[in-house]
């Protein structure tokens, strides 16, 4: 059966503590995910982007999953981050997920190597037919081969089992392009955007959430912005999409993506440890004037 409802919100695109020895830190993982319930967040997406789930064994993926999926207990909805190197693999994971509890998956379209749109159709064809857990199309230009709005189109209207979109691109007339050729074939199928200086834009268009980076940071920020917009309140909403902007740039550009999200997460008083991969020392020496300027930006929001 496919969910009887739409996906609407903030999700939470979480990173992952890590401890001194570069485990994960299950006990820190936990409590950021009650952290983020607290202040709002409408469900968590684990293994996503800024999960760094390429840096992670494919255990270890599970294992993270595993950790979101209990310590949420239904509070709010998990969308767990379902992308291998393979289709095949892919779809072990979907059986996974479906088995622990997830409510959905989120595929990113294949990495590394580029696809042509037909390429990028077959692959998710065959997720479409074999997956035993709704899924959320992922795509983002930046990192892997795009999904395109004819593609987007028919998958949508093959398949049952997929039922929404995360898009990464920032593209508003694509977004729009979107909702207007697909929503009315399929009303349940839902629309997220995974960029936060154009959040309220989006939801404006007429998205129905997004997974936001900033949200694992400032998570009150980004449910005040959905607020806003689901009230109407579209014009009071962009001095707030301003701020969030001004953060998004800053926790974006600090470092390596997504090493300014994990020192954000950081002065928000969570053990994040260090990431899994190396940082060069000119890196390293800027940190400092990255936590100065980061910690000023909550301070302004009262986060700090």
């Amino acid at each position: 059966m496919t969910t009887t409802r739409r996906f609407r919100g903030i999700y939470c695109p979480n990173v992952v503590p890590l401890d001194d020895s570069g485990a994960i830190d299950e006990a820190e993982l936990r409590a950021y995910v009650g952290w983020l319930i607290d202040r709002g967040i409408h469900g968590l997406y684990p293994n996503g982007s800024t999960g760094e789930f390429t840096r992670f064994t494919a255990e270890e993926r599970r294992r993270i999953i595993e950790i979101v999926v209990d310590e949420t207990a239904g509070r709010v909805p998990v969308l767990a981050g379902a992308a291998e190197a393979n289709t095949r693999e892919t779809l072990a994971a979907c059986e996974y997920y479906a088995k622990i509890g997830a409510d959905a998956v989120a595929i990113v379209s294949p990495f590394y190597y580029k696809l042509s749109p037909e390429g990028v159709w077959a692959y998710f064809d065959e997720i479409g037919r074999n997956t035993p857990i709704d899924v959320t199309l992922y795509n983002i230009p930046m990192f892997a081969s795009p999904i395109d709005l004819n593609t987007a189109q028919r998958l949508a209207g093959a398949h049952a089992r997929i039922v929404a979109i995360k898009d990464s691109s920032g593209d508003l007339p694509f977004m729009r392009s979107m909702l207007e050729t697909i929503r009315p074939e399929r009303p349940d199928f839902s629309f997220m955007t995974g960029w936060d200086a154009c959040l309220l834009d989006m939801l404006e268009l007429g998205c129905d959430g997004g997974t936001n980076a900033t949200s694992g940071v400032a998570p009150e920020l980004t449910r005040q912005l959905f607020d806003l917009a689901a009230d109407g309140r579209i014009e009071e909403g962009r001095g707030l999409q301003d701020r969030i902007a001004r953060l998004f740039d800053a926790l974006f550009g600090a470092a390596d993506f997504p090493e300014g999200f994990r020192m954000g997460v950081g002065l928000r008083g969570i053990r994040v440890g260090a990431g899994r991969t190396p940082r060069s020392a000119r890196d390293r020496a800027g940190d400092a004037d990255t936590l100065v300027m980061l910690r000023a930006l909550l301070a302004a929001e009262e986060l700090a």
